[in-house]
């Protein structure tokens, strides 16, 4: 015989010859024949024999909590309300006591997250290696493919799901708009003439549906539809007929791609032509006459400018004919620009100054 103490906050389970007898709470105890073994109430327990045994007492069951884990299931433990651990699959025990417990349950055969799990806890150490989640920035769509079927479309935010042997497909799409690069396109003339062509084109995506479940690579399939338009327009015109009509270029290609954009769930806002390079033969034949055109139109303001200079100094003269005296101004003004580069001037003989003037600068 031999006496027992059992603390507060403890409990004592008594075995005989390795069989449960009874559990004892807090207070004093004369043992025969018997041991016992004490448990801390504020820790989980153990159990030293099979479980299922010792729950045949309905003292201990109502002592305890006992969570079943499924291996489809996680539990989260809580603590005081705050979240200590997440039990996997398994049984658990926990003593009944001053600590409040709380277990949420969450079954993880399925995708979404139906409990009542807020988003600290989702992003908890402890949760996050049994959650996925992706982030949709606010200028992006994205569409959510399960086990290969379309789900939905989910707009801008953050979203979870718990993580399984299901696959999740999330494909996101920039809704804003963006300039596609057409460069290097090397297009035969209707007149085989070899150019090379640098474009580019603004477009948004405005149905993702379209874009990522109806088409494959949408952007390439674009790219794909400039170059063809390209080579339909360029290929039907002479060099010199595509120089003429280049302006036109631009309005034929975004109606050429219109329809075809929209079936890939795109709308095309602009294009435009960056560069068109010619070949090395072409382009110094193109600079030749350009040279000889500028000479020719040179020629032609040098023969203008000619012409109405002779026929300025015909009208002066038929003036100067009609009237002598504007003569013998003209005179005068030729005497005075001549007299601003002439330091002095001699003049001899009896004759009148102004015919001896005349005498030194005409002519007879």
């Amino acid at each position: 015989m031999k006496r027992v103490l059992i603390n507060a906050y403890e409990i004592g389970l008594v075995f005989k010859r390795g069989v449960y007898q009874r559990m004892l709470k807090a207070g004093s105890y004369w043992l025969f024949g018997e041991e016992v073994k004490v448990y801390n109430i504020n820790t989980a327990f153990t159990a030293p024999v099979e479980l299922n045994i010792l729950l045949q007492d309905a003292a201990l069951v109502d002592a305890l909590h006992v969570i079943d884990v499924k291996e489809t299931e996680i539990v989260l433990l809580y603590e005081n309300g705050l979240l200590k651990q997440v039990l996997t699959t398994g049984r658990y025990t926990f003593w009944k006591n001053l600590i409040e417990y709380k277990f949420v349950r969450a079954d993880l055969s399925k995708v979404n997250i139906t409990e009542k799990i807020d988003r600290a806890t989702l992003n908890h150490k402890l949760v996050a290696p049994f959650v996925r989640s992706t982030v949709v920035e606010n200028y992006e769509k994205a569409v959510l493919l399960i086990d290969g079927k379309y789900e939905i479309t989910l707009s801008h935010g953050t979203y979870y799901w718990w993580k399984n042997d299901i696959p999740i497909l999330v494909s996101k799409v920039d809704m804003r708009q963006r300039q596609l690069e057409i460069n290097g396109q090397e297009i035969l003339t209707k007149d085989k003439a070899a150019l090379r062509i640098n474009a580019w084109a603004q477009y948004r995506t405005e149905d993702i549906e379209k874009a990522l479940l109806l088409n494959k690579d949408h952007e390439k399939q674009l790219y794909v539809i400039f170059q063809l338009a390209l080579r339909e327009y360029i290929a039907a015109l002479g060099f010199d007929e595509l120089m003429e009509k280049k302006d036109a270029l631009s309005a034929f290609v975004l109606d050429a791609v219109g329809s075809h954009a929209a079936a890939l769930g795109i709308t095309v806002t602009s294009f435009g032509i960056r560069d068109i390079i010619l070949p090395g033969d072409v382009k110094d034949i193109m600079n030749q006459v350009l040279v000889a055109e500028k000479k020719a139109q040179a020629n032609i303001i040098m023969r203008r400018e000619e012409t109405a200079s002779t026929r300025s100094l015909l009208n002066t003269a038929k003036l100067m004919e009609d009237n002598p005296m504007l003569f013998k101004l003209k005179e005068m003004e030729y005497v005075e620009k001549i007299a601003e580069k002439i330091n002095n001037i001699s003049v001899s003989g009896n004759g009148v100054l102004i015919d001896q003037l005349r005498q030194l600068f005409i002519s007879k």
